[in-house]
């Protein structure tokens, strides 16, 4: 995949070009990931959070499409490979001091970016009532597909 890739990234050797340059130098954390929060090109609705190591990352510049690094499965993980609703990118930003990507997407097939079936792995919020109960109230009231027939002899897609 991008193992031989060409794109490389530049150093983090002074931080007046990693904050205000135009070097582009992602800060990966001791286990090689960067964060990547991913919103919708339509409506810039958070979608998902995941995460990116060096060839997620190189894979999501060559090919226009989003690659994540699965924590829980321990491997390279095109989103939408599986359910067919593939991230394409439009935008691919980075904060101040680079050390989180933010990706601008557009969603193939029914536009759901969850693995659960909704539109947003935000689905829910969290309130703590007048008793200090913590309730998680849903935001989306439909799935978008039914992740039983999408993943159907596939393994679920996370892990607990």
């Amino acid at each position: 995949m991008a193992k031989n890739s060409n794109i490389s990234f530049g150093k983090r050797d002074n931080i007046f070009e990693v904050e205000e340059g135009q070097i582009f130098s992602p800060k990966f954390d001791d286990n090689g990931l960067i964060p990547v929060i991913t919103s919708s090109s339509e409506s810039g609705e958070v979608l998902m959070h995941g995460y990116m190591n060096k060839e997620s990352l190189q894979l999501t510049l060559e090919n226009k499409e989003a690659y994540y690094w699965s924590r829980s499965r321990k491997c390279l993980w095109h989103k939408g490979k599986t359910s067919g609703l593939i991230q394409k990118v439009i935008s691919i930003r980075v904060d101040d001091d680079q050390d989180t990507i933010w990706l601008i997407v557009e969603v193939s097939g029914v536009g759901a970016s969850c693995h659960v079936g909704y539109r947003s792995c935000f689905y829910r919020s969290v309130h703590l009532d007048k008793n200090g109960v913590i309730e998680l109230n849903f935001e989306e009231d439909k799935k978008l597909f039914d992740p039983e027939i999408v993943y159907q002899g596939q393994e679920n897609p996370t892990k607990l």
